[in-house]
């Protein structure tokens, strides 16, 4: 398919070229029209003139002993990691000493070339921007300039979030990038990449920014280009044809480890503001509520009567959190955070991660059916924190058949005293058994049913009355709580 693609790309614009110079007679024949007016291929060598010189090459180095493999052996996950990062190039294992005697705390150490990468240089008096992976693990850094002086370098800081990080040479006068606006980036703009793929120094790249706000898991939303990048050029710069750096080339798509056409940059705005923090303090500090959170669908925003699909589904609140606090509740749908709407899930980190640690935000949650402004008093991001899941309790009770429950395929029974407590829900019905619709729409024994059609459920009578004044030709809406997390449900009765 790639080949497909690269032909038609390089075909088309003859077959172009070929109907103006050589028109046929049919088009002798057709009416006058206005020809579209044709641009020529960009130059970017007034560019590479510009910029170059403020891009240098990084070497990054490992200090072993004689006899240790260090952690050059790379194994599953460090191959992924590098195919995703291309941080640079691994070199072979060296040879272990022979002998059943060596000790490896009696050899020297020795330095092993650990991977290859890119930077920049952002102000004159010596401080370059990379990826927080090229310099990760390394025990020295080395910074050459294009014109081949070569610096040990000293990391300021690294944020592992962003793959950002900031080294420091000792030098002054030094050629700087200029820093654009990724506001101002439109996708199909031409941009450029100058960095050292494969350890070729100060090797330049081209192509179209091919969307923006791309979301691939990370923290940040990434600018996703076609410009050739490859192991090397992580690190490097992101160039506008203004000659301002608009990202950093951090990722790419890849099923072989090279370039297959889609390659992602760190918004250079997002990684500006982590650097100043880097500079700083040497560490980046973010904000955080307290909650785990998930995209909400058409079918369920329809469903509850928000309108279209927007804002973050809570799943959870953390116990003793901001958002506890703030009086939050799994369920609600969070659809602004200091006045800025969440178009999509991935919005609200980013939005609570940048807010300063103590202060006080406000918030909208949408809660069944109506909207609700709160308060809330903004956390330090702590970092690896994971909120814990517990199974939900089984009940020693006999299950017991709900008359309108049946209907959708369901039997519930009222939640006992221990569950409550065991599974922090103050309301609910649990599931017993789940079959015909209820099993279709992914119910299943334990989970806790918290409302249907935006009505709280306080037990199986609640229940059985929500579930008979539900439409039947509509699909029913539940919230469903499954261990520590809750979701929304559809619930599609037979006919």
């Amino acid at each position: 398919m790639k080949k497909q693609l690269s032909l038609i790309a390089l075909v088309a614009p003859m077959v172009a070229v070929g109907a103006l110079t050589v028109p046929t007679i049919a088009a002798a024949q057709a009416p006058a029209t206005v020809a579209p007016s044709v641009r020529g291929l960009p130059d970017f060598t007034d560019l590479v003139d510009q910029v170059g010189p403020a891009v240098v090459n990084i070497r990054t180095v490992e200090r072993v002993r004689a006899g240790a493999g260090g952690r050059g052996g790379a194994g599953d996950e460090e191959m992924q990691e590098f195919f995703r990062r291309f941080f640079g190039i691994p070199l072979p294992n060296m040879p272990r000493p022979q002998g059943p005697r060596a000790n490896p705390q009696d050899q020297p150490e020795r330095e092993v070339p650990r991977g290859v990468g890119s930077g920049f240089i952002i102000s004159a008096d010596g401080f370059v921007m990379t990826n927080a992976h090229v310099v990760e693990g390394a025990d020295e850094v080395l910074v050459t300039l294009p014109d081949k002086r070569e610096f040990k370098a000293k990391i300021i800081g690294a944020d592992k979030r962003t793959d950002v990080a900031v080294v420091k040479i000792e030098a002054t006068g030094l050629p700087a990038v200029r820093i654009g606006d990724v506001n101002r980036l439109r996708v199909g703009e031409w941009v450029m990449a100058i960095g050292s793929p494969f350890g070729l120094e100060n090797s330049v790249t081209a192509g179209i920014v091919s969307a923006k706000q791309r979301d691939t898991g990370d923290y940040l939303p990434f600018i996703q280009t076609d410009v050739a990048v490859n192991p090397g050029n992580s690190g490097g710069p992101l160039i506008n044809m203004r000659g301002e750096v608009v990202g950093i080339n951090s990722q790419i798509y890849s099923r072989s480890g090279g370039f297959m056409g889609i390659s992602f940059a760190i918004p250079i705005d997002e990684a500006m503001r982590v650097s100043e923090q880097l500079r700083a303090s040497g560490r980046v500090t973010r904000g955080r509520i307290g909650v785990q959170i998930a995209e909400v669908t058409r079918d369920v925003a329809e469903s509850i009567g928000l309108g279209k699909p927007q804002g973050a589904l809570v799943r959870s609140v953390e116990s003793g959190s901001p958002a506890e606090k703030a009086g939050v509740e799994a369920g609600d749908i969070i659809t602004r955070f200091e006045g800025k709407t969440i178009d999509k899930a991935s919005d609200l980190p980013r939005l609570v991660g940048n807010a300063k640690p103590g202060t006080r935000s406000g918030i909208t949650v949408f809660r069944r059916g109506q909207s609700r402004d709160l308060s809330i008093t903004v956390a330090e991001l702590e970092p690896d924190q994971a909120a814990s899941r517990r199974p939900a309790g089984r009940s020693s009770e006999p299950p017991k058949p709900a008359g309108a429950a049946q209907a959708l395929g369901l039997t519930v029974t009222d939640l006992t005293e221990a569950q409550k407590k065991e599974l922090k829900a103050k309301r609910g019905v649990r599931v017993e058994a789940a079959t015909e619709a209820g099993a279709r729409a992914g119910l299943r024994e334990g989970d806790v049913i918290l409302s249907v059609g935006n009505v709280d459920i306080q037990n199986v009578r609640d229940f059985e009355a929500a579930v008979g004044k539900a439409d039947r030709n509509k699909p029913v809406n539940m919230l469903v709580q499954r261990g520590d997390l809750v979701q929304f449900v559809l619930v599609r009765p037979s006919r």
